[in-house]
Formats: C-alpha cells, structure tokens, sequence
C-alpha cells in the first residue's frame, strides 16, 4: 500500500464568510494543487462554541469537555490533521474572540492526552482592515497556541513572510484580500515551508 497523503486542516476564526474564509481557502487550495496533501475546512462562522468556564470538569474526569458543542468536529479534525494552518481577522489588535475561545477549548482533549498534539505542525494567516493593524500580534497569539501545546510552529520565512501570512483587506472583504498580491505572495511562502517542515517530519 501506498503512503498516505498528509492532513491539512485550516481554520477561519472568522464569525464572517469574507476574507478570512477567502484567505485559509485559498491557502488550502494552494497547498491542495502544489502538495500531495488531502485537506479539511471549519470555519467558526454560526458555530456554536460555548465559552470555557474553567470548570476542570476535563482534567477531573478525562472524559472530554462538559458542554457537547461544534468543537467536537473541531477535536476530530485537530486529531486527524499533521499540520494546521489557522487564520484569524484583526479584533482590538489580536485575535477573534471566536477563536480564542476555541483554543481555550481544546484544553478539553489535551486532559485526556498532554501528547494529542506531539509532532505536528502549524502556521498562522492575519487580516487586518488597516495596512498595520495589528497583523503581527494576531499571528504571534497563533503561535503561542502552537508552542503551548507542543505543535511546531511555522512561519513564512525571512524576506517576505516572517512570522507567516499577512494581509491587508482594506475593509474590502474576500475581494480586498484577493487584490492583495504582497499577501498571497506571503500565503504561498507560508504554505511552502508549513509543508517542506510537515513532510520532514512525517517520512
């Protein structure tokens, strides 16, 4: 039997269907035709994620969280992908409350095994509706997510992509995104090396 082809899961942390959406599609779109990868999509968009209260119902019991919610797909698809590529809009110079509550969630599946994440890999989309928006930190919170929980984390690279991709929508949506070629450029940098770290690591 042949190899498997690598997972790759992307996440919009956008509670809208616009750039965010537009921008970790096209990354998974991108990844799809230049890599042997098979991918999955979710999309915080009219999700129903319930804020973590802190309960530590998940470390007492090791059975999961105690609210059944859309981030039972979220646990399934995390656990089935090697690598990750997550985006997140500019909200008060970071990232959606949306998608932090969905990290704050996954404590639920680390309870049950600190090692659910060990040995893959992610990186990290900003959009930002201003040209410096808070676009950097919005992706350092990404990669603190990846370290705390022990992903490799990613970025683009040196001389164009940095700490990964960036975009400046303008406030233009899925079609401010788009015009941005400086940003797609950073998104395929982001992707090349999110795969060439990925398949190093699943020979």
């Amino acid at each position: 039997m042949g190899q498997r082809k690598l997972r790759l899961l992307g996440i919009s942390g956008s509670p809208r269907a616009a750039a965010t959406d537009w921008a970790v599609r096209e990354a998974l779109r991108y990844a799809e035709e230049t890599y042997a990868v098979e991918t999955a999509y979710f999309s915080v968009m009219k999700k129903k994620i319930a804020f973590c209260i802190h309960c530590d119902h998940c470390i007492l019991k090791r059975e999961g969280c105690i609210f059944t919610d859309s981030m039972e797909e979220v646990y399934e698809l995390m656990q089935w992908a090697d690598a990750y590529i997550i985006g997140s809009p500019v909200y008060q110079g970071n990232i959606s409350g949306q998608l932090k509550t969905l990290f704050d969630r996954t404590r639920a599946i680390l309870a049950i095994d600190i090692n659910v994440f060990e040995g893959k890999v992610g990186s990290g989309i900003a959009i930002g509706g201003d040209r410096m928006g808070g676009q950097e930190p919005t992706l350092r919170t990404i990669h603190d997510f990846y370290i705390l929980n022990h992903i490799f984390s990613v970025g683009g690279g040196a001389f164009g992509a940095n700490l990964g991709a960036t975009f400046w929508s303008k406030d233009k949506g899925a079609a401010g995104v788009e015009a941005d070629k400086q940003g797609i450029k950073s998104l395929h940098r982001t992707i090349d090396r999110l795969m060439a770290v990925a398949f190093k690591l699943n020979k």
